[in-house]
């Protein structure tokens, strides 16, 4: 898997300061282990099982490992599919690769063709050895495993420290840089909508403007300007294309709201949609909706889409809208291809 992180801010210059040192400490770690409930189990709690899967000296694919130590730790079917943050591998499967990539750096697990694994004799001793668990504190104890590790020159001090504390880590290097990053954007999303409600109340339909046009809708940004705030017609803010050639249009209410919106304020929205004989619409709030409002868009014809406060924050930062890019990682992999013979 090849994952790209970028790191976006809102103007405060200490989420731009402290991207990089939010991804070396592994504070997200900590910040997102505490919110799965998934018993799915960790990459140094899988090492052993994983050896000992090996324990009758065979070749071994990497999809029955998979398989077969998922039913060892009795996963469900929801579980063997969640997902790393990125969506971009499946958690159970990318645990299992960081920890057979482990154990192969320290020698007990030997890879005679490519997706193929067999244990060595060091592998054997190691079962015999370690009954419990085998881990990173292990691992490290074998030369090839230290020399994998310390191929950094000169590592600096906070470096150094960071190797320690990964040693302690549950979670694979891919998670904590996940984990941070969503850590990082749920900072920056806070402060989008913190920004919003402390500007005056025209600022919103900036935004509006700003992303409906971002979205793809709305024809040109002039052309949204316009039509936001152009209806005269009571609980209706504005008049949006939904397409760039206005085959259909969808109607806007856009309030800065200090306490939850209700359901009366959704139906008046309605019953203005409706005098229109207009099917959809968008109402936008700073705040938040009661549930009988949410219960009640689910039960009119009239397609009401509701966006509060914090899915407007996690939009603007979807589409680009009041960020901008502070730091940019890529995270590649080996082209297993490139050295496979043809």
């Amino acid at each position: 898997m090849e994952l790209g992180f970028h790191a976006l801010y809102c103007g405060n210059p200490d989420i731009k300061r402290n991207v990089s040192r939010s991804l070396i400490s592994g504070s997200a770690l900590r910040f997102a282990s505490k919110e799965s409930t998934m018993p799915i189990p960790d990459f140094q709690s899988l090492m052993r099982p994983l050896l000992e899967a090996h324990a009758d000296g065979k070749e071994h694919i990497n999809r029955d490992l998979v398989a077969r130590l998922g039913d060892q730790f009795g996963l469900t079917d929801e579980e063997r599919r969640e997902m790393l943050p990125s969506g971009g591998a499946r958690l159970f499967d990318n645990r299992i690769g960081w920890a057979k990539s482990h154990i192969m750096q320290a020698g007990l697990l030997s890879a005679p063709r490519r997706a193929i694994s067999m244990i060595t004799d060091r592998g054997r001793e190691a079962l015999r050895v370690h009954s419990e668990r085998i881990d990173l504190r292990v691992l490290n104890a074998f030369e090839e495993y230290r020399e994998f590790r310390n191929r950094r020159k000169n590592p600096s001090d906070e470096e150094a420290e960071s190797i320690d504390a990964e040693i302690q880590d549950a979670q694979t290097p891919e998670e904590l840089l996940e984990n941070a990053y969503l850590q990082v954007r749920r900072q920056i999303e806070g402060d989008l909508l913190a920004q919003i409600k402390s500007a005056p109340p025209e600022f919103l339909e900036r935004v509006v403007v700003d992303l409906v046009v971002r979205m793809g809708y709305g024809g040109s940004r002039k052309d949204a300007g316009e039509a936001l705030g152009r209806s005269g017609d009571e609980g209706i803010d504005g008049i949006i294309k939904e397409d760039p050639l206005g085959l259909d249009i969808i109607y806007l209410q856009a309030k800065r709201w200090e306490g939850t919106v209700g359901r009366p304020e959704i139906q008046k929205f309605a019953g203005a949609l409706q005098g229109q004989r207009a099917k959809k619409g968008i109402f936008i709030t700073t705040s938040m909706f009661s549930a009988d409002a949410l219960e009640y868009t689910s039960r009119i014809d009239t397609k009401i889409i509701l966006i509060d406060g914090p899915r407007l924050a996690k939009l603007m930062f979807d589409h680009g809208v009041g960020v901008a890019l502070a730091s940019s990682y890529e995270v590649k992999r080996v082209d297993s291809d490139y050295f496979t013979d043809t």
